[in-house]
């Protein structure tokens, strides 16, 4: 049986929220680099009200817990958390890298795909993944590494995100065999719901005060909200 999730994700310049209710999924998302903070909570009201529920009749509200954009990231996490303190859920953490890596697979077929967040600081946010049963699985671990620095086990794939603009001579040199698309850029909530749908199934689920997100530099530290230690 699906279970009912709302998603939402702020970590890069793409702010968006999807609901999977009943099967079907109402999403909305908008290219806003400034203002997540003024749109997160109205996406999240709208999708509700066109489904016609309210917060308490979900099963869990999952959230792109990074990397990304220090601030994007923390805005997601703490409003993701609020929203399930209030209705009394269960959260769900997904990777923004494998949502990108899912939306490559869905919209294009991918099965072996080399996501990149340019993550400032002649770094990228890295993942690769492979498909398995329907959804994208890390192959290795994400890391945050200078372009040059980088290896794949699989040079034939499609290669997603904004690292891949960023260092676009760089990374094409490295990986001859992959392609680009470059109509998956960011992250997006409604693909993030397959993972967040898998993590559900299998219980792995996060409790509101203990929702973290996670930036992979070691010198970036995440303070929890005042009063949830």
């Amino acid at each position: 049986m699906t279970a009912n999730i709302l998603a939402l994700d702020t970590s890069t310049e793409n702010c968006s929220v999807a609901l999977q209710w009943k099967g079907e999924v109402i999403s909305k998302q908008e290219y806003s680099p400034r203002d997540h903070t003024q749109k997160i909570l109205p996406f999240v009201e709208q999708v509700l009200a066109e489904a016609g529920v309210s917060l308490t009749q979900l099963d869990a509200i999952a959230f792109g817990r990074g990397p990304g954009s220090f601030t994007g990231v923390r805005i997601g996490v703490a409003t993701a958390q609020g929203l399930a303190f209030g209705a009394d859920k269960p959260m769900v953490a997904v990777s923004t890298l494998q949502a990108m890596a899912q939306q490559a697979y869905v919209n294009h077929a991918s099965e072996r795909c080399l996501a990149a967040i340019d993550a400032r600081m002649g770094e990228v946010y890295w993942g690769e993944y492979h498909l398995k049963d329907g959804l994208m699985r890390l192959v290795g671990q994400e890391l945050v590494i200078k372009p040059e620095l980088l290896e794949a086990s699989a040079n034939k794939a499609t290669a997603v995100g904004t690292g891949w603009q960023t260092y676009k001579e760089l990374l094409s040199g490295q990986f001859s065999g992959v392609s680009v698309l470059d109509s998956v850029l960011y992250p997006a909530a409604r693909d993030m719901l397959s993972y967040a749908q898998y993590a559900f199934e299998r219980g792995d689920l996060v409790a509101a005060e203990n929702a973290e997100p996670v930036y992979l530099r070691d010198k970036v530290t995440w303070k929890k909200l005042p009063g949830r230690e």
